[in-house]
């Protein structure tokens, strides 16, 4: 699945909530489109019932991953970058009392998700995260379908997935060989190119802005796992939370903000072992929040929204001369690198299994620490290439359809493969690889399409059937 329309390095790294991008964010999305459609065409006043159908991968875990849970806030017309947690379960908790929704008109109308939801056996040929969303109204039966593609992206058709939002950038870069080409064609730096081609859609108040948002993000979500007082992840597994306990053996101070943490932590020095435990916990940190269905910043995926936030605290804490700008350098490097996974393979587990989400994070991640580190655009583009080569084939075999286990230590996993891969390129001369970056993408997606099914978020393979789990 191709996408050669221009993208915002923001589309690829945006504030989200977990569990899932593809499994809950899409729906959410999908959701508030079709509650959009009803009102363009008149029909909230008539309006009696919803149901919503889910097929492929949607169907089979949609559970697990709060799909049901996302589609009522989506259909109480609740968006998820502003609601608190506390507000969406007051809607679930009212919802499953009345099974009724009400408008922000005022008006209300039945959905019981127990009836309401249907869980397909089937899947639409275009892409397994598919859904339809059908309303009953006194005039007729409206229905859209619609396609989570991973990351948070949702379309309606193959068209409309290439056609939306056609900006034309100056310096358009499909593949690692364009911004190549460009970078040495202009005689600037991967970061300048990628502000380049930002500026058509923000300037550079506006991005600098954006990116430091997300950073702040990334900060609250990691200071927030590491200091919950939630014991227990919910979904039935009983996973327990580990972040708190490593926060405990790795400091004695209790910090009250997040700045008050990474201050701490910049003004100390630690050991090898030391930082790289850091790491890790950085990484579980956020994932455990994201099992948490916490607000966390969607790195391409929530999946993997752990990787690149533990990359970034990382540099930020315990290398020497780096500065929030060189946060702001990360997420244009990284959110640039997701962006020619998403046009020249794929972002969506569904569709690739875990090497589109951990390895394309891990990739995204290598690339943007090796441009601080004073990288060349050909060695940011070598370590990105290095840290997906070491995914290839990574399946997506959730236990009990849930983003805990193998989910949450991946992020760690994918963290360390990207300070690795960073580590080798940057030693490393230019034009030296025997992989190309474009290589690696179009052998990602060979892998992908060639991947068995049951190995693609559908939790009928792997790890999910060999481990036996409670009741979730």
């Amino acid at each position: 699945m191709s996408d050669h329309r221009s993208i915002s390095v923001f589309e690829i790294i945006k504030v989200g909530v977990g569990p899932s991008s593809s499994h809950t964010m899409g729906p959410w999305r999908a959701a508030l489109f079709f509650i959009e459609e009803l009102a363009r065409n008149d029909l909230w006043q008539s309006l009696q019932r919803i149901e919503v159908i889910l097929y492929g991968s949607l169907s089979k875990t949609g559970k697990g991953h709060g799909s049901d849970q996302a589609i009522i806030a989506g259909l109480h017309y609740k968006h998820f970058r502003v609601i608190r947690r506390s507000e969406w379960i007051d809607l679930l908790r009212v919802n499953k009392a009345c099974h009724e929704i009400a408008l922000p008109n005022g008006g209300h109308y039945k959905f019981n998700p127990d009836e309401d939801i249907i869980y397909s056996k089937e899947t639409l040929p275009f892409h397994p995260n598919g859904m339809t969303f059908r309303a009953h109204t006194a005039t007729g039966v409206y229905e859209h379908t619609y396609y989570s593609i991973g990351g948070g992206f949702v379309v309606s058709n193959a068209s409309e997935e290439v056609g939306k939002n056609m900006v034309k950038t100056p310096f358009q870069c499909n593949s690692g060989d364009d911004a190549l080409r460009y970078c040495k064609q202009l005689n600037v730096s991967f970061a300048q190119l990628i502000r380049a081609n930002e500026h058509a859609w923000h300037n550079d108040k506006s991005i600098d802005n954006q990116a430091l948002e997300l950073w702040r993000v990334m900060k609250e979500t990691i200071y927030r796992g590491l200091l919950s007082s939630e014991e227990v992840l919910p979904g039935g597994l009983n996973v327990q939370r580990r972040a708190p306990l490593m926060l405990s053996k790795l400091i004695d101070l209790s910090p009250q903000s997040a700045n008050e943490l990474f201050d701490h932590l910049r003004g100390r020095s630690f050991d090898f072992a030391q930082i790289n435990t850091w790491v890790s916990t950085f990484a579980l940190a956020v994932n455990e929040e994201n099992a948490g269905y916490g607000k966390i910043v969607t790195s391409p995926t929530n999946g993997a929204s752990g990787v690149l936030p533990s990359i970034m605290a990382y540099a930020y804490c315990f290398l020497p001369n780096i500065s929030e700008r060189d946060m702001i350098e990360c997420i244009l490097i990284a959110g640039e690198i997701g962006t020619y996974f998403k046009k020249g393979a794929t972002i969506s587990a569904a569709l690739g299994g875990c090497q589109a989400e951990i390895g394309v994070s891990s990739a995204m991640a290598a690339g943007a620490l090796t441009s601080i580190l004073g990288g060349s655009p050909y060695q940011i583009l070598a370590a990105a290439e290095m840290a997906m080569e070491h995914h290839l084939g990574l399946t997506c075999d959730p236990i009990g359809g849930l983003v805990q286990i193998p989910c949450i230590e991946r992020n760690a996993m994918g963290a360390s493969k990207a300070i690795t891969a960073s580590n080798l390129a940057l030693n490393a001369e230019d034009n030296t690889s025997k992989v190309s970056f474009d290589e690696v993408v179009r052998t990602m997606m060979e892998i992908a399409q060639n991947m068995s099914a049951k190995y693609k978020e559908t939790s009928e393979g792997g790890l999910a059937i060999s481990v036996a789990t409670p009741e979730c």
